[in-house]
């Protein structure tokens, strides 16, 4: 039988009040804790950056403060920069291709929550992955849900909500955003 936290990540229901799955939470959250006492240019921000997120590359920076709710379900390419003040609920694999940059107080949320009121008052939901390329700017306040992809060489406007996958090579804006133009990258 496939542990809960398996199928979080396989984008199943789940139970999120799963001890194991509540233990990864709280790890995450300890850690996120030290990190807002923390700058990027302190002793400890790396190893405790590679502690929250495994195989965190040598170039990324996090700028603190940052949440997530497990870090193990963040997958950051070379070369990313997040701002501070960012949200990534991973309970869905949250993937940030290399040379990408966040905003300040963008939001990535995966977690997706039953429709029928009756299933939602139990502890259960699913994690839908995010997907973002590589080279793309996402401006600051943008929030992105669940189960969306966003394509390489993106610009997402400040403030928009991404409800759909963007196409590599758009600028997206709104609420919902939608594609505004393609842009003519080399």
């Amino acid at each position: 039988m496939k542990k809960e936290i398996e199928k979080m990540r396989n984008a199943e229901l789940y139970s999120f009040a799963d001890p194991e799955v509540n233990a990864s939470i709280a790890r995450a959250q300890q850690l996120c804790a030290r990190l807002r006492t923390m700058s990027i240019h302190d002793d400890g921000y790396r190893a405790l950056m590679e502690e929250l997120i495994p195989g965190f590359p040598k170039t990324a920076l996090v700028c603190p403060p940052f949440h997530c709710d497990h870090g193990h379900g963040i997958v950051l390419g070379e070369g990313v920069f997040i701002n501070y003040n960012v949200t990534m609920l991973d309970s869905g694999t949250i993937r940030i291709g290399r040379n990408t940059k966040v905003g300040p107080n963008c939001q990535f949320y995966t977690p997706n929550h039953p429709t029928n009121y009756l299933e939602r008052r139990l502890p259960q939901e699913t994690a839908l992955p995010i997907t973002v390329g590589e080279d793309t700017w996402i401006a600051g306040g943008v929030v992105i849900c669940p189960g969306v992809t966003i394509g390489s060489r993106c610009i997402i406007a400040a403030g928009s909500v991404v409800t759909r996958d963007i196409p590599d090579d758009s600028l997206a804006a709104g609420c919902p955003a939608i594609v505004k133009k393609k842009l003519n990258n080399p």
